[in-house]
């Protein structure tokens, strides 16, 4: 027969006692290493999937860059209007004034790779009905005829000399140019004055980067993406006389001022920031 004293009993009722206190320790110990570990790597893959989703930090700053340049030429528009009884008649008109229109641009020595035609037209002028005092037509057996003709002719010209401009103006004038339209001002080479105002657009961009990034105790980076614009030209112009009938001249030249040019262009810049050591 087993002896089942007491004693022996009360051993074994201790021992699994143990055994399951010390389980028990060991689930609690397990589930609290679990849960630290796991609060530890949260944060680190929180982060890992923030990056990978938004990417590094970064800064995103727009730079302008401006130069104002003085122009070396000048663009205008002359023209001859003149009117006849016949087109031949009004053809012949005009063609007298342009031809002495053209030799006075010859001797400024504007030559004609710097000459183009721009307009030629040759229309009809027509009778107009009678009116009353009301303005309204009063003129029942009015029939519409061609009373005449009207024949324009202009010239795009382009002058390098810009002292002689005023000159240049005068002279045609005199030779019979009533229409004279829109000078502007321009640069034989515009490039550089492009790529000057883009190095300064960036420079602006990187100052205001440098700027923010140590407000904020971080360093900038590479550039990641650059987006410039087209540029814009400021240019000159105006219109000094439109369809004028031979008006006086002074002895002084016509005063015409060039002015400068302006060329401005504007960058988006995206550097990364970079945590200083």
């Amino acid at each position: 027969m087993i002896n089942k004293s007491p004693v022996f009993s009360d051993i074994r009722v201790r021992f699994k006692s143990s055994i399951a206190r010390s389980i028990r320790f060991a689930m609690i110990y397990l589930l609290i290493f679990g849960i630290t570990v796991y609060f530890l790597l949260v944060p680190l893959r929180l982060e890992g999937a923030a990056e990978e989703r938004f990417g590094p930090p970064r800064i995103e700053v727009s730079g302008t860059g401006k130069i104002a340049a003085p122009p070396d030429f000048a663009t205008i528009t002359l023209g001859v209007e003149k009117e006849g009884r016949t087109a031949t008649e009004a053809l012949r008109a005009n063609s007298e004034s342009m031809n002495a229109l053209m030799a006075k641009l010859k001797n400024h020595g504007i030559a004609l790779k710097q000459i183009q035609t721009s307009r030629f037209s040759v229309t009809p002028k027509y009778n107009e009905p009678r009116r009353n005092a009301r303005g309204v037509v009063d003129d029942p057996d009015f029939i519409r005829r061609i009373v005449g003709y009207n024949v324009s002719n202009s010239v795009y010209v382009k002058v390098r000399e810009l002292s002689k401009l005023g000159s240049i103006l005068d002279s045609v004038i005199e030779a019979g140019a009533n229409e004279i339209r829109g000078i502007s001002f321009g640069v034989e080479n515009p490039d550089k004055f492009h790529d000057e105002s883009m190095r300064r657009a960036m420079d602006d961009a990187k100052r205001k980067a440098n700027l923010l990034a140590h407000e904020s105790g971080v360093l900038v980076g590479s550039p990641i993406l650059i987006q410039a614009s087209e540029g814009r030209v400021s240019v000159y112009q105006f219109d000094l006389l439109q369809s004028c009938p031979n008006p006086s001249y002074s002895p002084s030249p016509t005063p015409i001022a060039g002015g400068e040019i302006d060329f401005t262009m504007t960058v988006q810049v995206t550097y990364t920031l970079i945590e200083p050591k």
